[in-house]
């Protein structure tokens, strides 16, 4: 399988990791906090010397919060991508916007990952730009805390959304190579929601489009190390958590991990090569 980002195309042979570089001071991770554009070049660097394959830049955390100017968020990511083009991986930028995924495209950005689940603008600016696309499950608009909703299956309704979604985004020009699918864990989802679709991530891979799954650090993980909700550890005792999960998602076929830390990226790569084995491997022993 291939992920197309405009004229290149990224090979899903082994899992790609995706190093988070948050242009923010508000990120749910401290650990991943460029508060300038400045300091976000410097951390996406050592990222792809670290040996991530991909870089998703971002500069309005997803956590509540009030609406963000296309011009404040312009200001912060346009920057971070232009410093970030030619590093020597590809970047994508976390924008809802699609006045913001218009000019990061100019800055550079082969792919948008949209959290807001898609509109018809968004749909526009893509298939114009023949970018890459991340399409990601949300039941409403980003940044609004809501309570999550209950579904005879949830699994069958992430099938049956992405379905009507990808459908609306090939009616607007949008190719179906270009688009991978993300089931946006943590947004409008429980815990024991995330943990089922985790489990039957190979039904969402039948839909036969790139696998993008966000999980580090994420709320879920704390709670389930801490055995409820209320009591979840934060985000910066998550990251051997993150670790199980980053497996266990490439053992249910996740294309695209979008990680913060090393630790996840070895599983991630360890995790590739035992369930899609190449067809030679250096080294022995």
């Amino acid at each position: 399988m291939i992920w197309r980002l405009g004229a290149r195309e990224l090979s899903l042979e082994q899992p790609v990791g995706a190093g988070i570089v948050n242009v923010t001071v508000d990120s749910m991770f401290e650990g991943a906090r460029s508060g300038t554009p400045e300091q976000a070049i410097a951390d996406g660097r050592k990222l792809v010397e670290a040996g991530f394959d991909m870089l998703d830049i971002g500069a309005v955390a997803a956590k509540a919060g009030p609406p963000v100017a296309a011009e404040e968020e312009a200001a912060a990511l346009v920057p971070a991508i232009e410093g970030l083009a030619g590093s020597g991986a590809p970047v994508s930028a976390d924008t809802f916007s699609p006045e913001v995924a218009r000019q990061a495209l100019r800055a550079g950005a082969v792919a948008i990952n949209d959290i807001a689940g898609g509109s018809e603008e968004m749909f526009g600016v893509v298939g114009e730009s023949d970018c890459g696309y991340v399409l990601m499950h949300i039941e409403g608009p980003p940044r609004v805390d809501r309570e999550p909703r209950r579904y005879d299956d949830v699994v069958d309704h992430l099938k049956s959304w992405f379905e009507g979604r990808v459908a609306r985004a090939t009616d607007l020009g949008v190719s179906e190579e270009q688009i991978a699918i993300d089931p946006g864990l943590d947004f409008d989802l429980s815990t024991a929601q995330n943990l089922e679709i985790l489990r039957r991530l190979p039904e969402l891979g039948a839909l036969g489009l790139p696998l993008y799954v966000s999980l580090s650090r994420k709320d879920f993980i704390g709670a389930v190390l801490a055995g409820s909700w209320e009591g979840r550890l934060p985000a910066e005792e998550r990251e051997w958590g993150t670790v199980a999960a980053v497996s266990l998602a490439v053992a249910g076929g996740a294309d695209i991990l979008r990680i913060h830390d090393r630790s996840s990226l070895q599983a991630m790569r360890v995790a590739g090569r035992i369930c899609r084995p190449p067809a030679t491997i250096g080294g022995s022993g």
